[in-house]
């Protein structure tokens, strides 16, 4: 993984400050997963930091040179812990709808 994406996946998230309010969190009696729970943040940002990586790898390996990123989509992500909203990455020509399906 070249450098650029390293920093630029890593810098997504401040473990600092989530550690902080994980911490918080569970002093406060709070689940741990679930919508409001005490590592729903720490598993979004790694699921969109990972997005990010992913999409960042497609781009430079892509032989289409007019490909880019287009903005994001949010997501609810449903899961046996709980749902919650994430922020995915796309791009200009990974999904093209084709007599009404998506490809």
């Amino acid at each position: 993984m070249s450098q650029q994406i390293v920093n630029r996946t890593t810098g997504l998230v401040d473990y600092k400050e989530l550690e902080t309010n994980i911490l918080s969190s569970i002093r406060e009696g709070k689940p741990l997963t679930g919508r409001d729970g005490a590592l729903t943040p720490l598993i979004k940002k790694l699921l969109e930091a990972s997005l990010e990586g992913e999409i960042e790898s497609h781009l430079l390996a892509e032989s289409e040179e007019n490909n880019r990123r287009n903005g994001r989509n949010g997501k609810t992500l449903r899961t046996s812990a709980g749902s919650f909203e994430l922020l995915t990455p796309r791009d200009k020509t990974s999904f093209k709808i084709v007599r009404g399906s998506v490809r």
